[in-house]
Protein backbone atom coordinates (compact mmCIF):
# COMPACT_ATOMS: atom_id res chain seq x y z
CA UNK A 1 0.00 0.00 0.00
CA UNK A 2 2.60 2.45 1.02
CA UNK A 3 4.78 1.40 -2.40
CA UNK A 4 1.18 2.37 -4.33
CA UNK A 5 0.98 5.50 -2.81
CA UNK A 6 4.61 6.78 -2.65
CA UNK A 7 4.19 5.97 -6.93
CA UNK A 8 0.32 7.93 -7.48
CA UNK A 9 1.97 10.68 -5.30
CA UNK A 10 5.15 10.23 -7.45
CA UNK A 11 2.99 10.55 -10.88
CA UNK A 12 0.83 13.58 -9.72
CA UNK A 13 4.08 15.31 -8.83
CA UNK A 14 5.45 14.94 -12.22
CA UNK A 15 2.07 15.42 -13.86
CA UNK A 16 2.03 19.20 -11.59
CA UNK A 17 5.75 20.08 -12.70
CA UNK A 18 4.85 19.26 -16.56
CA UNK A 19 1.37 21.47 -16.81
CA UNK A 20 3.13 24.25 -14.59
CA UNK A 21 6.02 23.81 -17.31
CA UNK A 22 3.52 23.84 -20.08
CA UNK A 23 1.70 26.53 -18.66
CA UNK A 24 1.77 30.07 -20.79
CA UNK A 25 3.46 33.13 -18.49
CA UNK A 26 1.18 36.08 -19.39
CA UNK A 27 4.00 38.87 -20.54
CA UNK A 28 3.07 42.08 -18.52
CA UNK A 29 2.12 45.11 -20.47
CA UNK A 30 4.23 47.91 -19.22
CA UNK A 31 2.91 51.36 -19.38
CA UNK A 32 5.64 54.21 -19.20
CA UNK A 33 5.54 57.45 -17.78
CA UNK A 34 8.13 60.22 -18.22
CA UNK A 35 7.56 61.86 -15.06
CA UNK A 36 7.63 61.05 -11.34
CA UNK A 37 5.11 59.29 -9.60
CA UNK A 38 1.72 61.32 -8.42
CA UNK A 39 1.38 63.21 -11.36
CA UNK A 40 -1.79 63.78 -13.28
CA UNK A 41 -0.59 61.38 -16.12
CA UNK A 42 0.43 58.89 -13.46
CA UNK A 43 -2.51 58.66 -11.88
CA UNK A 44 -4.59 58.28 -14.56
CA UNK A 45 -1.91 55.33 -15.85
CA UNK A 46 -2.68 53.53 -12.79
CA UNK A 47 -6.24 53.41 -12.51
CA UNK A 48 -6.17 52.56 -16.59
CA UNK A 49 -4.03 49.60 -15.80
CA UNK A 50 -5.98 48.46 -13.26
CA UNK A 51 -9.08 48.31 -15.57
CA UNK A 52 -7.22 46.68 -18.08
CA UNK A 53 -5.71 43.92 -15.83
CA UNK A 54 -9.41 43.34 -15.03
CA UNK A 55 -10.60 43.31 -18.19
CA UNK A 56 -7.97 41.15 -19.66
CA UNK A 57 -6.26 39.39 -17.00
CA UNK A 58 -2.78 40.25 -18.19
CA UNK A 59 -0.61 42.30 -15.42
CA UNK A 60 -0.41 45.41 -16.50
CA UNK A 61 2.32 47.69 -14.48
CA UNK A 62 3.37 51.61 -14.64
CA UNK A 63 7.38 52.35 -14.86
CA UNK A 64 8.36 55.31 -13.92
CA UNK A 65 10.99 56.62 -16.24
CA UNK A 66 11.65 60.68 -14.73
CA UNK A 67 14.05 63.15 -16.62
CA UNK A 68 14.83 65.50 -19.07
CA UNK A 69 11.60 67.05 -19.38
CA UNK A 70 10.06 63.65 -20.46
CA UNK A 71 13.13 62.38 -22.89
CA UNK A 72 14.27 59.67 -20.81
CA UNK A 73 10.93 58.38 -20.91
CA UNK A 74 10.73 58.38 -24.39
CA UNK A 75 13.96 56.99 -25.09
CA UNK A 76 12.54 54.32 -23.24
CA UNK A 77 9.54 53.48 -25.32
CA UNK A 78 11.15 54.36 -28.67
CA UNK A 79 13.59 51.71 -27.58
CA UNK A 80 11.16 48.90 -26.47
CA UNK A 81 10.56 45.59 -28.45
CA UNK A 82 7.43 46.32 -31.10
CA UNK A 83 5.81 43.62 -29.68
CA UNK A 84 2.50 44.89 -28.03
CA UNK A 85 4.27 44.88 -24.47
CA UNK A 86 5.43 48.09 -23.60
CA UNK A 87 3.56 51.44 -24.15
CA UNK A 88 3.93 54.59 -23.01
CA UNK A 89 1.32 57.74 -21.70
CA UNK A 90 2.67 61.05 -22.53
CA UNK A 91 2.54 64.76 -22.46
CA UNK A 92 2.28 66.83 -25.50
CA UNK A 93 5.67 68.88 -24.66
CA UNK A 94 7.39 66.07 -24.92
CA UNK A 95 5.89 64.76 -28.01
CA UNK A 96 5.67 68.66 -29.41
CA UNK A 97 8.06 70.55 -28.03
CA UNK A 98 11.29 68.74 -26.93
CA UNK A 99 12.49 68.03 -30.39
CA UNK A 100 12.96 72.12 -30.77
CA UNK A 101 14.65 71.99 -27.48
CA UNK A 102 17.31 69.31 -27.11
CA UNK A 103 19.21 69.00 -29.93
CA UNK A 104 20.27 65.57 -29.27
CA UNK A 105 17.22 63.54 -27.91
CA UNK A 106 17.85 60.40 -30.11
CA UNK A 107 14.14 60.19 -30.89
CA UNK A 108 12.36 61.42 -33.43
CA UNK A 109 8.74 61.62 -31.96
CA UNK A 110 7.15 61.20 -35.53
CA UNK A 111 9.35 59.00 -37.03
CA UNK A 112 10.51 56.83 -33.96
CA UNK A 113 6.92 56.01 -32.04
CA UNK A 114 3.98 54.76 -32.87
CA UNK A 115 0.78 56.85 -31.97
CA UNK A 116 -1.93 54.91 -30.34
CA UNK A 117 -4.81 57.11 -29.28
CA UNK A 118 -5.07 60.62 -27.20
CA UNK A 119 -6.14 60.28 -23.60
CA UNK A 120 -7.11 63.50 -22.18
CA UNK A 121 -6.49 67.41 -21.94
CA UNK A 122 -6.21 69.90 -19.42
CA UNK A 123 -5.56 73.94 -19.68
CA UNK A 124 -3.16 75.55 -17.87
CA UNK A 125 -4.40 78.50 -15.41
CA UNK A 126 -2.53 81.67 -14.93
CA UNK A 127 -1.90 82.04 -11.42
CA UNK A 128 0.01 84.83 -9.44
CA UNK A 129 0.89 85.09 -5.83
CA UNK A 130 -1.89 87.06 -3.81
CA UNK A 131 0.81 90.16 -3.27
CA UNK A 132 1.09 90.62 -7.22
CA UNK A 133 -1.16 93.77 -7.65
CA UNK A 134 -3.36 92.86 -10.20
CA UNK A 135 -6.88 91.13 -10.09
CA UNK A 136 -7.62 90.88 -13.64
CA UNK A 137 -5.50 90.05 -16.64
CA UNK A 138 -5.50 94.18 -17.87
CA UNK A 139 -4.20 94.98 -14.43
CA UNK A 140 -1.27 92.07 -14.60
CA UNK A 141 -0.29 93.28 -18.28
CA UNK A 142 -0.29 96.96 -17.45
CA UNK A 143 1.75 95.92 -13.89
CA UNK A 144 4.65 93.84 -16.53
CA UNK A 145 4.89 96.74 -18.43
CA UNK A 146 5.42 99.39 -15.71
CA UNK A 147 8.28 96.67 -14.31
CA UNK A 148 9.81 95.39 -17.63
CA UNK A 149 12.31 93.02 -17.18
CA UNK A 150 11.64 92.56 -13.13
CA UNK A 151 8.18 90.17 -12.93
CA UNK A 152 8.71 86.41 -12.55
CA UNK A 153 7.14 83.52 -13.88
CA UNK A 154 8.00 80.19 -12.85
CA UNK A 155 7.96 76.54 -15.13
CA UNK A 156 8.25 73.09 -14.60
CA UNK A 157 11.77 73.44 -16.51
CA UNK A 158 13.11 74.84 -19.96
CA UNK A 159 10.91 73.34 -22.64
CA UNK A 160 7.77 72.63 -20.08
CA UNK A 161 4.33 73.90 -21.58
CA UNK A 162 4.76 76.90 -18.66
CA UNK A 163 7.53 77.67 -19.99
CA UNK A 164 6.62 78.02 -23.68
CA UNK A 165 2.69 79.93 -22.48
CA UNK A 166 5.24 82.57 -21.10
CA UNK A 167 7.06 82.76 -24.14
CA UNK A 168 4.00 82.98 -26.43
CA UNK A 169 2.74 86.07 -23.49
CA UNK A 170 5.42 87.70 -24.19
CA UNK A 171 5.93 87.58 -27.62
CA UNK A 172 1.96 88.70 -27.82
CA UNK A 173 1.98 91.54 -25.68
CA UNK A 174 5.78 93.00 -26.14
CA UNK A 175 6.01 92.48 -22.53
CA UNK A 176 9.34 90.96 -20.86
CA UNK A 177 9.18 88.79 -18.08
CA UNK A 178 11.91 86.98 -16.06
CA UNK A 179 11.83 83.22 -16.35
CA UNK A 180 12.64 81.02 -13.37
CA UNK A 181 12.71 77.55 -14.43
CA UNK A 182 12.41 74.50 -11.53
CA UNK A 183 12.60 70.79 -11.42
CA UNK A 184 9.15 69.54 -11.09
CA UNK A 185 5.32 70.98 -10.62
CA UNK A 186 6.07 70.92 -6.86
CA UNK A 187 8.49 73.42 -6.54
CA UNK A 188 6.92 75.82 -8.78
CA UNK A 189 4.10 76.21 -6.64
CA UNK A 190 6.31 75.63 -3.68
CA UNK A 191 7.63 79.05 -5.19
CA UNK A 192 4.59 80.86 -5.83
CA UNK A 193 3.32 80.41 -2.30
CA UNK A 194 6.49 81.44 -1.05
CA UNK A 195 6.26 84.91 -2.96
CA UNK A 196 9.80 83.70 -4.88
CA UNK A 197 8.31 83.77 -7.93
CA UNK A 198 5.03 86.53 -9.16
CA UNK A 199 3.29 83.92 -11.86
CA UNK A 200 3.20 81.28 -13.39
CA UNK A 201 1.41 79.17 -16.08
CA UNK A 202 0.26 75.77 -13.57
CA UNK A 203 -1.87 73.25 -14.73
CA UNK A 204 -5.29 72.85 -13.44
CA UNK A 205 -4.80 69.82 -11.94
CA UNK A 206 -1.93 70.99 -10.07
CA UNK A 207 -3.12 74.37 -9.16
CA UNK A 208 -6.96 74.44 -8.16
CA UNK A 209 -6.49 73.31 -4.52
CA UNK A 210 -4.39 76.65 -4.32
CA UNK A 211 -6.34 78.57 -6.09
CA UNK A 212 -10.16 77.33 -3.83
CA UNK A 213 -7.87 77.91 -0.70
CA UNK A 214 -7.47 81.30 -1.85
CA UNK A 215 -3.47 80.63 -1.85
CA UNK A 216 -3.74 82.02 -5.25
CA UNK A 217 -5.41 84.34 -7.82
CA UNK A 218 -6.15 82.78 -10.62
CA UNK A 219 -6.40 85.21 -13.48
CA UNK A 220 -6.77 83.77 -16.89
CA UNK A 221 -7.35 80.07 -18.37
CA UNK A 222 -5.24 79.18 -21.52
CA UNK A 223 -8.40 77.10 -23.54
CA UNK A 224 -10.49 79.88 -25.39
CA UNK A 225 -13.73 78.23 -23.49
CA UNK A 226 -14.11 78.32 -19.70
CA UNK A 227 -13.02 75.65 -17.29
CA UNK A 228 -16.03 74.20 -15.10
CA UNK A 229 -13.80 73.79 -12.35
CA UNK A 230 -13.02 77.36 -12.64
CA UNK A 231 -16.14 79.31 -14.49
CA UNK A 232 -15.62 82.99 -13.50
CA UNK A 233 -11.82 82.74 -14.85
CA UNK A 234 -11.86 84.19 -17.95
CA UNK A 235 -9.74 82.63 -21.38
CA UNK A 236 -6.71 84.53 -21.75
CA UNK A 237 -7.97 85.34 -25.70
CA UNK A 238 -10.35 87.91 -24.67
CA UNK A 239 -7.33 89.69 -23.48
CA UNK A 240 -4.62 88.50 -25.75
CA UNK A 241 -6.65 87.73 -29.00
CA UNK A 242 -5.60 84.61 -30.67
CA UNK A 243 -3.91 82.79 -27.44
CA UNK A 244 -4.69 79.68 -27.05
CA UNK A 245 -3.18 76.23 -25.83
CA UNK A 246 -3.83 73.00 -23.73
CA UNK A 247 -1.98 70.25 -22.12
CA UNK A 248 -2.62 66.92 -23.57
CA UNK A 249 -1.96 63.29 -22.71
CA UNK A 250 -1.37 60.28 -25.27
CA UNK A 251 -0.67 56.63 -25.22
CA UNK A 252 1.85 55.82 -27.97
CA UNK A 253 4.01 52.87 -28.67
CA UNK A 254 7.59 51.82 -29.85
CA UNK A 255 8.33 52.30 -33.66
CA UNK A 256 7.19 49.49 -35.59
CA UNK A 257 4.18 47.80 -33.74
CA UNK A 258 2.07 45.99 -36.49
CA UNK A 259 -1.04 47.53 -37.71
CA UNK A 260 -2.57 44.78 -35.67
CA UNK A 261 -1.43 44.81 -32.49
CA UNK A 262 -1.74 48.88 -32.95
CA UNK A 263 -5.43 48.34 -33.27
CA UNK A 264 -5.57 46.02 -30.07
CA UNK A 265 -3.97 48.56 -27.81
CA UNK A 266 -6.16 51.78 -28.92
CA UNK A 267 -9.31 48.95 -28.51
CA UNK A 268 -7.94 48.18 -25.25
CA UNK A 269 -7.39 51.89 -24.02
CA UNK A 270 -10.54 52.90 -25.23
CA UNK A 271 -12.22 50.67 -22.72
CA UNK A 272 -10.21 51.16 -20.04
CA UNK A 273 -10.40 54.81 -20.36
CA UNK A 274 -13.51 54.70 -19.92
CA UNK A 275 -13.74 52.91 -16.80
CA UNK A 276 -15.83 54.89 -14.10
CA UNK A 277 -13.08 55.46 -11.82
CA UNK A 278 -10.33 56.99 -14.88
CA UNK A 279 -13.25 59.31 -15.70
CA UNK A 280 -14.23 60.38 -12.50
CA UNK A 281 -10.64 61.25 -11.55
CA UNK A 282 -10.21 62.87 -14.72
CA UNK A 283 -13.19 65.58 -14.34
CA UNK A 284 -12.23 66.21 -10.81
CA UNK A 285 -8.61 67.19 -11.49
CA UNK A 286 -10.43 69.58 -14.13
CA UNK A 287 -9.11 67.36 -17.20
CA UNK A 288 -11.72 66.17 -20.31
CA UNK A 289 -11.13 62.64 -21.43
CA UNK A 290 -10.54 63.08 -25.32
CA UNK A 291 -9.99 60.04 -27.65
CA UNK A 292 -8.23 59.75 -31.33
CA UNK A 293 -7.14 58.05 -33.87
CA UNK A 294 -3.65 56.78 -34.37
CA UNK A 295 -3.91 58.70 -37.68
CA UNK A 296 -5.47 61.86 -35.83
CA UNK A 297 -2.72 62.07 -33.15
CA UNK A 298 0.06 61.56 -36.07
CA UNK A 299 -1.23 64.83 -37.42
CA UNK A 300 -1.54 66.96 -34.34
CA UNK A 301 2.24 65.63 -33.11
CA UNK A 302 3.33 66.77 -36.58
CA UNK A 303 1.26 69.98 -36.51
CA UNK A 304 1.61 71.38 -33.49
CA UNK A 305 5.92 70.37 -33.38
CA UNK A 306 5.37 73.27 -36.73
CA UNK A 307 3.92 75.38 -34.12
CA UNK A 308 6.10 75.14 -30.80
CA UNK A 309 9.22 75.35 -33.72
CA UNK A 310 8.20 78.80 -34.91
CA UNK A 311 8.27 80.20 -31.23
CA UNK A 312 11.36 78.33 -29.81
CA UNK A 313 13.38 79.94 -33.11
CA UNK A 314 11.85 83.34 -32.98
CA UNK A 315 12.40 83.80 -28.63
CA UNK A 316 15.81 81.78 -29.56
CA UNK A 317 15.22 79.18 -26.58
CA UNK A 318 17.68 76.82 -25.29
CA UNK A 319 17.89 74.40 -22.76
CA UNK A 320 20.89 76.20 -21.04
Amino acid sequence: MRKLTRRLLGTWLACAVTLAAAAPEQTALTIVIPYPPGAMGDAVARLAAQAMTQEQGRPVVVENRPGANGVIGLQAISRARPDGNTIGLVTSSALTINPSIYKDMKVDTVKDLTPLTLAMSLPNVLVVNPAVPARTMAELLAHIRANPGKVSYASMGNGSSGHLNGEMLQSATNTQLIHVPYKGGGLVLQGLLGGQVDMAFENISNALPHIQAGKLRALAITTTTASPKLPDVPPLANTVPGFQDRVWFAYIGPKGLPAATTAQLHAQIQRAMKAEPVQRLISDRGATAESSTPEALSELIGREREKWAQLIKERDIHTD
